[in-house]
């Protein structure tokens, strides 16, 4: 299937260079109006060049494409607020919206400033939070949307100092489960996809050998893909680097289970972990609050 994103309206965060920008610029070859986000921080989060939004907005134009630039800050949800308002006061509505914007400060946990920590979960986790707030009732409403959050293998497997990177990237897999069930029934799926690409946050973090295998154009088809028609599914981990694509998911091993009725120690649990600690026949974490349970309990001829 075609993926063909005309008369679609989108949003792009963090588009003034990288990933961003990448995006945005598929997004506009395959037919959407783009609302190129930037308000022209460094990777710190400092400075406001506010040339870098308006310059992919020019080269979006010179294709032929249609774009406006916003240089609001995803950091507050006001400056949110008034990136949805641009969408939908130039276009008339909103049916994509790509979570990209980001910054670094990455030290070791014991020497990171609380100021540090606070301030990327600020950019990525609440800024995702914020965007998707405004956007919500809009895509509910109307009974269409897409949404792309950004997660990355330091919040799926860590990363040495990133705990404050790690852990927003984390929190948004949560807010993505969450929504992914709240807004199936109104057509609004909300998908991750978690990228490696060389750009101006990874440079010093990647080696040139394989630096230049990580073009960021090759992770934009699979956040295209997430944002069209075409795609289908919601609350998908897509993995692209280097031209690979691939799902990630949380499972679960076998366990061991108990008899609830009867005391359990901790001796017990040291003894069974060198069996459930083997991850030994994974399987799909269930979404329900109390997963398989039930069906456990059964088993033991309990009600």
């Amino acid at each position: 299937m075609a993926v063909n994103l005309e008369h679609r309206v989108a949003i792009v965060t963090g588009a003034g260079g990288g990933l961003g920008r990448e995006h945005a610029l598929l997004l506009a070859r395959l037919g959407a109006k783009v609302v190129v986000n930037d308000p022209g921080a460094g990777v710190a989060g400092q400075g406001d060049d506010r040339r870098v939004a308006q310059t992919v907005v020019d080269e979006i134009r010179a294709a032929g494409g249609e774009a406006v630039a916003s240089l609001d800050s995803v950091a507050e949800f006001e400056g949110a607020q008034r990136i949805v308002q641009t969408a939908t006061e130039t276009y008339g509505r909103l049916d994509i919206l790509v979570n990209n914007a980001g910054i670094l400060r990455d030290k070791t946990f014991a020497k990171m400033e609380m100021s540090d920590f606070e301030l990327v979960l600020k950019v990525h986790l609440m800024g995702t939070v914020y965007c998707t707030r405004a956007a919500w009732p809009i895509m509910n409403e109307q009974g269409y949307g897409r949404i792309v959050l950004t997660t990355s293998a330091a919040g799926i497997a860590g990363g040495f100092g990133q705990s404050n990177y790690g852990t927003a990237k984390m929190g948004t897999l949560g807010l993505m489960n969450c929504l992914a069930l709240e807004g199936a029934r109104n057509g609004v799926l909300v998908n991750a996809i978690s990228p490696a690409a060389s750009t101006r946050m990874t440079e010093a973090l990647i080696p040139p050998a394989i630096g230049r295998h990580l073009r960021p154009e090759l992770v934009s088809p699979a956040v295209a893909w997430l944002a069209s028609d075409a795609c289908t599914q919601s609350g998908l981990i897509v993995n692209a680097v280097g031209g690979y694509f691939a799902c990630q998911r949380m499972v679960e091993g076998e366990g061991v289970q108990f008899d609830p009725t009867q005391p359990v120690t901790a001796d017990m649990v040291c003894e069974a972990a060198q069996r459930f600690g083997r991850m030994s026949n994974p399987q799909p974490v269930d979404p329900r609050p109390l997963g398989n349970l039930e069906a456990r309990l059964q088993a033991l001829g309990l009600d």
